[in-house]
């Protein structure tokens, strides 16, 4: 089973240390109840992998690790880097990254490196931050907030998948232990008041109550903290808000999308302070597209065919914005 002691350790000093009141207990029921029917294959599956040290580990610009001798790099044949190639095609649908692994390339659904571009700019530093990515998936962002400085980052994201995806990725780091992933959702945690940024990107729409999720998220942050939140809006004004019907995109758990402008009335009303909308665009088949690692249907099998600027049922094309906001 996955073992979070190595977590428990690390927030036992630190600000985080009175989660320890509840987080050993509900990760125990976790492993008790919870678990999905292949949970037990993908977990195998991690076991198996061999944790590697790289010799070059570039977290800033890439979540890529590699061997730059000679030497090291014999010490991988070819058969090795089929074996962990073919044990990490066990693990698909992968849909957030890419990972560059020992000549590995995995090649997910989402660029999510692109959405990172559109968003380091415009944040505060992250440089000796305690960072909360909500709904990380396999932690793609995490790695990079991590190369961006931060002392610590956590996820949180349900999907057991995930979490597998995760530590496998984690073990081909050399085992970093700078990243965790947690298989919680966001109303399982308490109000830890100990986060100094938290991100939230792709979550908010998937929301039945978006405004307790973004109450949620202010309970995270400490005073003077960060939220960073991306998310699908429509255009519009400030009253403008899509609440679509049985699918969006052919997603059935989407509810809420409002304008960037509804948006920041929202995050006004939860006390948030300093609203800046950065950053806006259409997200395209180029960023978001099936691929060798993840062949299930994707964005272009979501939009009418023959207008992309309207999804297969008539609303418009997902925008994805970047908003930035403080904690008082």
């Amino acid at each position: 089973m996955i073992d979070f002691g190595d977590f428990y350790r690390l927030i036992a000093k630190g600000s985080l240390s009175h989660w320890l009141e509840t987080l050993p207990a509900q990760l125990a029921a976790w492993q008790k109840e919870s678990l999905h029917g292949q949970f037990k294959q993908w977990f195998n599956v991690v076991d198996y992998l061999p944790t590697i040290k790289p010799e070059r580990l570039d977290l800033l610009h890439s979540v890529t690790a590699e061997m730059v001798s000679a030497e090291k790099t014999a010490e991988l044949s070819a058969g090795q880097i089929q074996g962990i190639t073919n044990h990490l095609r066990t693990l698909m649908p992968w849909r957030k990254g890419p990972f560059d692994l020992y000549g590995i390339h995995i090649n997910t659904e989402w660029r999510s490196d692109w959405k990172w571009e559109r968003v380091i700019p415009h944040i505060s530093s992250l440089a000796g931050r305690t960072v909360l990515d909500v709904g990380c998936g396999s932690g793609y962002h995490m790695w990079r907030m991590i190369g961006a400085g931060a002392h610590l980052a956590v996820g949180i994201d349900p999907t057991q998948l995930f979490l597998c995806q995760f530590e496998a990725v984690r073990k081909l780091l050399g085992g970093d232990q700078r990243a965790h992933l947690l298989p919680l959702g966001i109303e399982q945690l308490p109000e830890l008041k100990a986060f100094d940024t938290v991100f939230s990107m792709g979550v908010l729409y998937h929301r039945r109550s978006p405004i307790d999720h973004l109450f949620q998220l202010k309970n995270q942050l400490v005073s003077g903290g960060e939220l960073v939140l991306e998310t699908i809006v429509i255009d519009g004004d400030a009253q403008q808000v899509l609440v679509p019907g049985d699918r969006y995109a052919q997603m059935r758990n989407v509810y809420f999308i409002p304008s960037a402008a509804a948006l920041v009335n929202w995050l006004e009303k939860c006390g948030f302070i300093d609203i800046r909308i950065v950053d806006s665009c259409q997200t395209t088949t180029e960023e978001q597209h099936k691929t060798d690692w993840m062949d299930k249907e994707s964005l272009a099998d979501f939009l009418d065919p023959n207008d992309h600027h309207k999804t297969i049922e008539g609303y418009p094309a997902p925008i994805r914005a970047v908003i930035v906001a403080k904690k008082p």
